[in-house]
């Protein structure tokens, strides 16, 4: 049987994030991928110039028109935007349920620009962590969701990830590129495991895209895989995306990952 993965996020023109990379990881991993459209960006390996959301009836359209066709395996949701967005897709995963939820809590791009209005993050707490397999923060993003500081140690990141678990979701991957430490070490958090997962970090400018890449991929594979080797496979794919992004030579800024290195 055919996956179909279908990415719930904004475009991004450049091809490096959004649902342009997360279709890039539904192919690269064997799944078949979809697309509803949150926000359209102007952006470019230098960063974002403007952002425009749609509006909420449309993304609501765009789903309805899938889902009353295709049947999906998995979803990703990636940049939201703002509250009306996310209570729109709130409803209509709440209404329509989907058996994997990948839920990444994109709040702020590569180069500073906000892409999630502040009133935003209590919708994203109190409705989608809930419906969500698995929640995918970086250290900044799990402080945001939490009201808190900043996690400073891994200590420090797997006490956040069990405070996000608490608020409904059923496992989280707490993602420690943000430390400064020569490896990266992520913790799948789940209530039965604690899980750290390291890899070693690559000396590389381009890794636009990176969030958005793993969790697209870890969608991609949850209907066939277990959630533990679900992350452990994306996990590996991603390092090998940002260990060949050198050869892509995209851009004058932090070009992407190269989601087909396999193939190239």
């Amino acid at each position: 049987m055919t996956t179909v993965a279908l990415t719930i996020a904004g475009s991004d023109p450049s091809g490096g994030a959004g649902i342009q990379a997360d279709l890039k990881a539904f192919s690269a991993l064997g799944a078949y991928g979809m697309s509803v459209i949150t926000a359209l960006t102007a952006q470019s390996t230098q960063g974002v110039d403007s952002v425009l959301a749609i509006d909420p009836t449309f993304v609501a359209e765009q789903f309805n028109t899938l889902y009353h066709d295709i049947k999906i395996d998995s979803v990703k949701i990636g940049m939201l935007m703002n509250k009306e967005i996310v209570t729109t897709v709130y409803h209509l995963l709440n209404n329509n349920p989907i058996a994997n939820i990948v839920l990444d809590t994109v709040m702020i791009a590569k180069g500073g620009h906000s892409l999630l209005k502040p009133e935003a993050v209590s919708a994203i707490r109190e409705l989608l962590l809930p419906l969500a397999t698995v929640i995918t923060p970086n250290i900044p993003e799990a402080a945001t969701l939490l009201d808190c500081e900043e996690a400073k140690d891994e200590d420090q990141m797997q006490l956040q990830g069990h405070e996000l678990l608490k608020l409904g979701c059923k496992a989280v991957l707490m993602k420690g590129g943000h430390l400064p430490s020569q490896e990266s070490p992520d913790y799948l958090i789940t209530p039965m495991q604690t899980i750290r997962i390291v890899s070693p970090r690559i000396q590389t400018k381009n890794t636009h895209g990176t969030g958005c890449t793993l969790s697209a991929a870890i969608a991609a594979l949850l209907p066939k895989h277990c959630l533990e080797d679900a992350i452990h496979q994306a996990k590996d794919y991603l390092q090998g995306a940002i260990t060949h992004a050198d050869d892509l030579k995209i851009g004058n800024g932090i070009g992407p990952t190269h989601h087909f290195y396999r193939w190239w």
